[in-house]
């Protein structure tokens, strides 16, 4: 009965040994593995702060090249805006000189065949007694009239050097001194442009007249 107790102990003690180094040995081993994720978490919470400190760099770098280059892109579009605007003026400019020209094109295209048919009024004013010639000088001043030709009726009016040509001096004897006191040529305006000036006599104030 002693000896099994003994062989019974000593089986238990040997069971408890083992028992004792294997949780030694896991301990151990736990703590082995401990101090080993520490110094590796230690490890990366030293590489993820830099790695923040970079991030952190670079996206400030970023954010001043995007401000950068949004700053040019403002610029060019502004610059842009500024030619758009500049090229639209300059076209209206140009669609506003071209208007004109067509159109004076139009009004003052027959300028030159109005100067030759003034001349024939000329020749019909010199034969008014003649009833057939006064017929025709009336129709011809209807034509005048229908396409813009107008004769000038510059008497009493103060001499325009655009309008009239002075061909005489007459004494101021009822006119104002520097109006048209007589007309020796007519003149002529085609839609308001001259086309041939008034041939006229200016009043002057005489000595006697002082």
């Amino acid at each position: 009965m002693a000896i099994r107790c003994f062989f019974s102990t000593r089986k238990n003690l040997n069971c408890f040994g083992r028992l004792q180094l294997l949780l030694s040995n896991d301990c151990s081993a736990v703590i082995g593995l401990y101090s080993t994720a520490a110094k590796q978490w230690g490890t990366g919470d030293d590489c993820h702060g830099d790695d923040t400190t970079d991030d952190s760099s670079h996206a400030g770098t970023n954010v001043r090249l995007l401000e950068m280059r949004a700053s040019k892109l403002e610029e060019q579009v502004r610059e842009l805006t500024e030619r758009y605007k500049r090229v639209m003026a300059d076209s209206d400019n140009v669609r506003r000189r071209t208007q004109k020209f067509v159109q004076d094109a139009k009004l003052f295209g027959i300028q030159s065949f109005c100067r030759d048919l003034v001349e024939v009024a000329d020749l019909l004013k010199q034969g008014e007694e003649d009833q057939r010639l006064a017929q025709i000088k009336e129709r011809l001043q209807g034509v005048f009239t229908k396409h813009g030709l107008m004769k000038m009726s510059p008497v009493g009016a103060k001499y325009d050097p655009y309008q009239h040509e002075i061909v005489c001096h007459t004494p101021a004897e009822g006119w104002e001194p520097g109006t048209v006191a007589v007309v020796k040529h007519d003149g002529y305006k085609l839609h308001g442009r001259t086309i041939r000036h008034a041939q006229v006599g200016i009043a002057v104030m005489t000595q006697e007249q002082d």
